[in-house]
């Protein structure tokens, strides 16, 4: 049997990516609360957290989702994660908003962005954007090394 075509593959993970967003949100790992919500994957030293959080690693890519509905929010960034993995981007930013346009202004999309973060393998860490990088409307992401295969 010939091996699997590189373009079938990326179609292949982006499905599975977008099909595991739709799962429940389970918060089986760390998510710290508080003022500034972020998440550290079990196992991951929290040098890793602390070190994202000082600005020590520097964003590679960024997507924004302002103005997305959820279906398209969910499909955009499960695209974006996918394409950051095959490029080996380590770390990104995802901005969200502040919730300011929405009704009754509450930040919908950056609970469910958070949410679909938390239930990623690929994901290892991710806190609350500086304010020079978004601040409270943005999360910065540090994703796991694409594995050969």
């Amino acid at each position: 049997m010939p091996p699997p075509r590189p373009l079938q593959r990326l179609a292949d993970e982006q499905a599975a990516l977008r099909e595991s967003l739709h799962g429940p949100i389970t918060l089986q790992d760390r998510l710290e609360g508080g003022d500034e919500p972020s998440y550290l994957r079990n196992g991951v030293a929290n040098s890793v957290l602390r070190d994202l959080r000082r600005g020590r690693w520097a964003i590679q890519d960024e997507i924004d989702l302002h103005g997305l509905n959820r279906e398209e929010a969910r499909d955009q960034l499960a695209t974006f994660l996918a394409q950051s993995l095959k490029y080996g981007r380590r770390c990104v930013r995802i901005v969200h908003g502040k919730g300011h346009g929405s009704p009754g202004r509450e930040a919908v999309l950056r609970r469910l962005v958070r949410g679909w973060l938390v239930q990623k393998n690929e994901i290892l860490a991710f806190c609350q954007a500086k304010p020079q990088d978004g601040g409270e409307g943005a999360v910065v992401v540090l994703l796991r090394t694409q594995r050969s295969s």
